[in-house]
């Protein structure tokens, strides 16, 4: 009796996304692993947006509907009503290469410790200039301080369950990041594949670029949910913080020693004595 490889769901919450949402599922579907399903959350998405997943309906496993809830809620959704053993989520303006869920399976099968198999990235532009980037992975002791895997990556869905999925009220961003805090938690490893399997496209409205505009209450945030953990490795988080101001201190020196700057200051010192006057 030939043995059945597991199931691999392919979550793709979409938001209008309807200029990129088919190439993402397009590369969900070309994938050379061959038991997979396809599942997609349109999350309150604009009427163009439906138009286009109404038309690539047929293709796909499911099509979830519902209001506009963000994107944790989504994939949630979408976890919640997969088959599969395995999880992968997929932004819907992004794609993976067609090896991915083959590799990455292969990789759990290796080693009963991997929680999260992730992949290096191509990051491209608006300008069609692409950059190569390489997350790091590792334990929690890693996750604490950053993200070291591509919010896109795949789990098993016991441990989606055992961390109680995504965080719901985090509708800012880093919700990712903050889920894989709880995945590696109680111990495992993420596994980075050294291969370019995925591109990311690097635009102003990514949740990413929305998530660094509010990165220190995100940051808040998580240091207060997982206080556990920071306070356990205090030493190593007081260095972390010292060493991020002692940056943005440096930055700001720099920029004031511009030339530009110096002028700036020149030109504008008679204006804020004269403004000075009126106050």
């Amino acid at each position: 009796m030939q043995n059945i490889q597991p199931k691999v769901s392919i979550v793709i919450p979409c938001y209008n996304d309807g200029l990129y949402i088919e190439e993402a599922v397009s590369s969900a579907l070309n994938q050379t692993y061959p038991n997979i399903e396809v599942i997609v959350v349109d999350d309150g998405s604009n009427t163009e947006t439906k138009a286009v997943l109404k038309k690539i309906e047929p293709k796909i496993s499911q099509l979830i509907t519902q209001e506009n809830q963000g994107q944790s809620t989504a994939r949630n959704v979408g976890i919640n009503a997969a088959n599969g053993e395995f999880i992968l989520v997929l932004d819907s303006d992004d794609y993976f290469e067609s090896s991915f869920c083959e590799e990455a399976v292969a990789v759990f099968s290796s080693d009963a410790s991997i929680k999260i198999v992730t992949c290096q990235a191509t990051l491209l532009f608006l300008d069609n200039k692409k950059e190569l980037y390489i997350p790091n992975g590792g334990d929690i002791k890693s996750f604490i301080y950053g993200n070291c895997a591509l919010g896109t990556s795949m789990f098993k869905k016991e441990d989606w369950k055992r961390a109680s999925g995504y965080d719901e009220t985090m509708r800012s961003g880093f919700e990712d990041w903050e889920f894989f805090i709880r995945l590696l938690k109680s111990g495992g490893i993420a596994f980075v594949i050294q291969k370019p399997l995925y591109t990311y496209r690097k635009r102003e409205t990514s949740t990413t670029t929305r998530a660094n505009k509010a990165r220190y209450d995100l940051l808040h945030f998580i240091f207060t949910k997982h206080k556990d953990l920071y306070v356990s490795d205090f030493e190593n988080f007081t260095t972390f913080l010292l060493d991020k101001i002692q940056k943005v201190e440096t930055t700001n020196q720099n920029f004031k020693e511009r030339i530009d700057y110096k002028i700036g200051a020149v030109i504008l010192k008679p204006l804020r004595f004269i403004k000075s006057l009126f106050k």
